[in-house]
């Protein structure tokens, strides 16, 4: 089967939504692997194994962006070749990326399992909720080889314009991990273990299913034996894209887990609240996070067939049609958070400390339809230092010191510590603005534009 499309010619809003349509159905079911775990232990569980599910799910969380800002090096950098009518070079880079994030694999899990205990600290979890929590992470460190190959074929799949593969892979995935959850939680009541080791399980399968269907697809690109080695030069360029995406996305998610470690300190009822509300963000952030990832393989493509007013344009159309969606997500969010939050947890005290953190993520839907775009535009333009620079000063400059300055208030909220995030949002977007308008002109002195 042929599904990979080219991005570079044709009409751009229906290649652009017909791609990332299974992108955003893929994370909407990879959202389903955490939120699964966290609905069924609550069902079947206590605030405390919440909690732990929630702390830990957010750590393993921690490690997967890393290995996904990584892997947009892999995308960037097969969709220019291929951009480029490279195929040659697109293969050679494949087989660099595979034995980079084999070394990859083998360190995430010696780093998890010895750090289990250490991060479980930072976190801040509370004291019923710590063991859980380490049993959470050292389980799902097993699977973090699962965990790294399947961001790769998900890299290669963008790359290529083919986000079907992925969508077909994790559904399988997301199934087999509901039925572990409801087995191992539900019927034999391994709660935070359980949850787990289905986790780890369905994993494992989603990319047992991806080798299977890879093989039987015309690739854009020729990966031949000799390519699947350690090329430095080749190496040196993915880092080079993805490393400051990967360093990028770690920093914003620790101001994320500091957030998380506030709440912790709150107590058990605003921990676990904030967990639900983190997992049900997850889902809310689903469409612009569908179109960054979409963005960015469709300006890599364009970029490097020297197209940059398509590119320009796929902007425009990304940021219109996932505003749309987000005015809807966002009023959801704001006054139905607490039904929301009620299909996670039945306590009413869990319930009303999620909506209240749910309203200041209401604002962020409105703003990450610009955000996520831009970042995925430059991303496509392999200004992956810039991402990584204006990622910083938002969780750096904005995000954390916001967030230190509320929960030290005397009568401070979940909802005031919730709102440092939509303020570093405002903030980064001003940073691309400028960013976006000082390339145009640089670019258009220079006379590189053109259709």
């Amino acid at each position: 089967m042929e599904t990979e499309q080219t991005f570079t010619r044709g009409p751009i809003l229906s290649t652009l939504l017909k791609f990332a349509l299974p992108v955003l159905l893929a994370l909407l079911l990879q959202a389903m692997y955490g939120a699964v775990d966290l609905q069924v232990v609550g069902k079947f569980g206590t605030a405390a194994d919440i909690s732990a599910v929630s702390t830990g799910s957010q750590i393993m969380q921690t490690v997967t962006i890393v290995i996904t800002g990584l892997a947009m090096g892999i995308t960037v950098l097969l969709g220019q070749k291929i951009g480029e009518d490279r195929p040659e070079e697109a293969g050679a880079a494949v087989g660099s990326g595979i034995c980079l994030f084999l070394v990859v694999a083998v360190a995430a899990t010696v780093a998890l399992e010895l750090a289990a205990p250490q991060l479980a600290m930072l976190m801040h979890a509370p004291a019923d909720a710590f063991d859980g929590t380490v049993e959470y992470v050292r389980i799902c460190s097993g699977g973090a080889v699962f965990i790294v190959a399947y961001n790769l074929l998900g890299s290669i799949f963008r790359g290529i314009g083919d986000s079907r593969v992925s969508l077909i892979t994790v559904l399988i995935a997301c199934i087999l991990n509901i039925g572990g959850d409801l087995l191992l939680v539900g019927g034999f009541g391994l709660n935070v273990a359980g949850a787990a080791i289905a986790t780890v399980f369905a994993q494992a399968m989603s990319v047992a299913l991806s080798l299977l269907l890879i093989r039987g697809k015309h690739l854009a690109f020729i990966l031949r034996r000799q390519d699947i080695r350690f090329d430095g030069a080749i190496i040196g360029r993915i880092l080079k894209l993805g490393s400051p995406v990967a360093l990028q996305d770690l920093l914003v998610n620790i101001t994320f887990l500091v957030i998380i470690a506030i709440a912790n300190s709150m107590g058990t009822i605003p921990s676990a609240g904030v967990g639900v509300a983190e997992k049900l963000c997850a889902f809310v952030m689903l469409v612009p996070s569908a179109y960054m990832q979409s963005m960015s393989a469709f300006v890599a493509q364009n970029i490097g067939a020297g197209l940059e007013t398509r590119a320009r344009r796929a902007l425009l159309y990304g940021v219109l049609s996932s505003l749309m969606a987000g005015l809807l997500m966002g009023w959801a969010a704001f006054f139905h958070g607490d039904v929301l939050a009620g299909i996670f947890a039945d306590d009413p005290a869990v319930i009303a400390a999620a909506w209240e953190y749910l309203k200041a993520y209401a604002i962020d839907c409105l703003l990450t339809s610009f955000l996520f775009c831009f970042v995925g535009f430059f991303n496509g333009c392999g200004q992956t230092l810039f991402v990584m620079a204006q990622g910083m000063v938002g969780a750096l400059g904005v995000r954390l010191p916001v967030a230190l300055l509320v929960s030290r208030a005397a009568d401070s909220s979940l909802f005031h510590l919730g709102l440092a995030t939509p303020a570093s949002t405002v903030v980064q977007i001003f940073l691309c603005g400028i960013w976006y308008l000082r390339r145009s002109h640089r670019l258009n002195r220079l006379g590189l534009i053109r259709k």
